[in-house]
Order: C-alpha cells, then sequence, then structure tokens
C-alpha cells in the first residue's frame, strides 16, 4: 500500500475528522504520555497534545510521517512497524484511529501494545469492523473477476467481529471495557469523483497486476453498480463499519 500524504489529508479528512470524537473517548490528561499508533499526517497526534498529555506519533509509512512533521514540527513522529516497535517509554494510554485493520497480524499489535502500556494504561482504538466497506469490497471482487482476474482477493484488510478481536484482548491480558460495532456512513469529499478518490487512495491494491484498460473498465463498472445504493443526495457515501475498543491492563 502507497499512501499519497496530499491526497490524504485533501479528500479524506473524514478520517482524522471522525477521530476526533475518539480523542475525546480517550480524554487524555496534562501529564500523561500517551501513544498515537499509526498517527498517519499528525491531526490527531496533535490534538492529543492541545489537551496537555505528552504524545508520541508512530507510523509504518515515511511519506505520511513526513507529513506530519511538516505540519506539526514541535512533536515526536516515530517510524516504526505496529507488529514490532520498541519504544523505551511505558505509557499511560496508546491510541488508535483507522489503522488496525491494515494490519492483519492484529495479535502482534495487541503484545505490543500491552507491553508499552504501564499497569492500569488504557487502549483505545477505532477501526474498521466486520462487513466494513462490504458493498465496495464485493462490488469491486465481482467486477474484477469477471474481467479476467480470478486472484483477486481482500486479504490486506482486517476486519474482525466483537468477539474475535475482545478474544485477542484479553488472551494478552487486557480487560475490555467498551467494545462497539456500529455503521458509519461516510460522506466522501468530492460530489463526482468521491467513490473513486476512495479507491484510489484505500483500494489500490485490488489493481495489483490489472491492465489499465481493464482498470478502468472495472472502476466505471463498480461506479454504476453502486450508484444506486451509495450516492445519496448528490454524495457519495463509503459503507463504513467500526469496531471501538476500550481495554486496560491489570494493576
Amino acid at each position: 500500500m502507497q499512501w499519497n500524504a496530499n491526497s490524504y489529508t485533501q479528500k479524506h479528512a473524514f478520517v482524522f475528522h471522525y477521530g476526533a470524537g475518539l480523542v475525546d473517548v480517550l480524554a487524555p490528561q496534562p501529564g500523561e504520555v500517551v501513544l498515537d499508533l499509526g498517527c498517519g499526517s499528525g491531526e490527531l497526534t496533535q490534538e492529543i497534545a492541545s489537551r496537555g498529555a505528552a504524545v508520541v506519533g508512530l507510523d509504518a509509512s515515511a511519506t505520511m510521517l513526513t507529513k506530519a512533521q511538516q505540519q506539526f514540527p514541535g512533536l515526536d513522529f516515530q517510524l516504526a512497524d505496529a507488529t514490532s516497535f520498541e519504544l523505551p517509554s511505558r505509557f499511560d494510554a496508546v491510541f488508535s484511529n483507522a489503522v488496525l485493520h491494515w494490519v492483519p497480524q492484529a495479535a502482534a499489535v495487541i503484545r505490543q501494545v500491552h507491553h508499552h502500556l504501564k499497569p492500569g494504561g488504557r487502549f483505545v482504538a477505532e477501526f474498521g469492523g466486520q462487513g466494513n466497506v462490504g458493498r465496495i469490497v464485493q462490488t469491486l471482487l465481482a467486477q474484477l473477476h469477471g474481467h479476467g482476474y480470478p486472484q483477486a482477493q481482500a486479504d490486506w484488510w482486517y476486519f474482525p467481529t466483537v468477539g474475535e478481536y475482545t478474544a485477542l484482548l484479553e488472551q494478552q491480558g487486557f480487560r475490555v471495557r467498551l467494545a462497539q460495532h456500529y455503521d458509519r456512513d461516510t460522506p466522501l469529499a468530492d460530489p463526482k469523483r468521491g467513490l473513486l478518490d476512495w479507491i484510489e487512495q484505500f483500494g489500490d491494491n485490488f489493481f495489483r497486476g490489472v491492465q489499465p484498460a481493464d482498470t478502468a473498465a472495472i472502476l466505471a463498472a463498480t461506479e454504476a453498480e453502486l450508484r444506486p445504493t451509495l450516492f445519496r443526495e448528490g454524495q457519495w457515501v463509503a459503507d463504513y463499519k467500526r469496531l471501538r475498543i476500550v481495554a486496560e491492563t491489570r494493576r
């Protein structure tokens, strides 16, 4: 997955706009030390810092971190993978918004989070849950298969059920305080190109090995098929389903 940081901030700002509500759930306090896991372009890292906490932003994309450092030069951003990061600090909280569905190795992430939290530390996260963007995914896959690409899959995403994810948390020693799966149909920025922009930013892996002429045909057919259900009142929406988690380590 190649991230386009400028497109992300200009066309997909809904990611961090919705994430502001998750910062309210985190409720960072002055004097706390917080890890923003998968900080992207840093908007929510800055929001956490604005509430008085010391914060470290961590991301696996150098492109996104460059954007974060340009926008918020006074904050601490570090390049590392969510499954294997090692930091010298222990944190009062680990925060993660719209990231963990990109990391199928969920148990490894949870293990690292637990290791980096203080006793009684909290893990506050939201990401794609079971059925997330299901209409978009199923339509794209059907079009790819119909155009002669039967190998196409969506196996780089991880959209667990509440039961799957909470079981992993408990296996690693977390106490789960909240686990909520909910629908969140999400308006996309451009009234005309919103769906295509979304696929270009988040779904480019679908088109690995696909010929350019076929790509254009598949996108046009996908857009036509989804228009009756996902184009509403002059705007494209994505059929998001989110999983929100609040868990804590034992004291």
